[in-house]
């Protein structure tokens, strides 16, 4: 029980564990996010760009409750103002290398033009294009998680020393 505890419970600064605890948080924001773009998508008929923006949005908020409760306890600042307006200053960041990495996977995109692989309907028969921002969305939550993490990690919530 002592390695459970230690894993998914107490305080840590210790950079493994936090990166693990952050893909169950960054997984939970994710179907958040996912969740409200497809919702904005197919019910309110936005465009995927703006769809992915109040994603972002929901994604974001429960990102930063559960991962400074549970993943990053000791912020170089103590101020959670300041602390949430840094963690969103780098989640905004990770949204505009959103809106790039789905650009070409867009019926409109940021750019307001049409995406270049749903221009080609470059996966054929495979996908319909009316749907390949969704591929573009898993790419995209996959690295931009890692840009997430790390600037956070070394940016906010640098490992204390002890």
């Amino acid at each position: 029980m002592g390695w459970f505890h230690k894993i998914f419970i107490e305080e840590t600064s210790n950079t493994a564990i936090q990166f693990f605890r952050s893909i169950f948080v960054g997984g939970i924001a994710s179907v958040v996010d996912m969740a409200v773009l497809i919702l904005c998508k197919l019910m309110f008929q936005m465009p995927e760009s703006w769809a992915a923006v109040m994603g972002f949005i929901a994604g974001l908020t429960v990102n930063y409750i559960v991962s400074t409760f549970w993943v990053f306890s000791k912020a170089k600042v103590k101020n959670r103002s300041v602390d949430f307006i840094g963690f969103a200053v780098i989640g905004i960041i990770g949204l505009g290398l959103t809106e790039l990495i789905m650009a070409p996977f867009c019926e409109v995109n940021v750019f307001n033009t049409t995406g270049f692989l749903v221009k080609n309907a470059v996966f054929g028969s495979l996908v319909s294009v009316d749907n390949y921002y969704i591929i573009g969305k898993v790419i995209a939550i996959v690295l931009v998680y890692m840009w997430n993490f790390f600037a956070r990690k070394f940016i906010l919530y640098r490992k204390s020393e002890s």
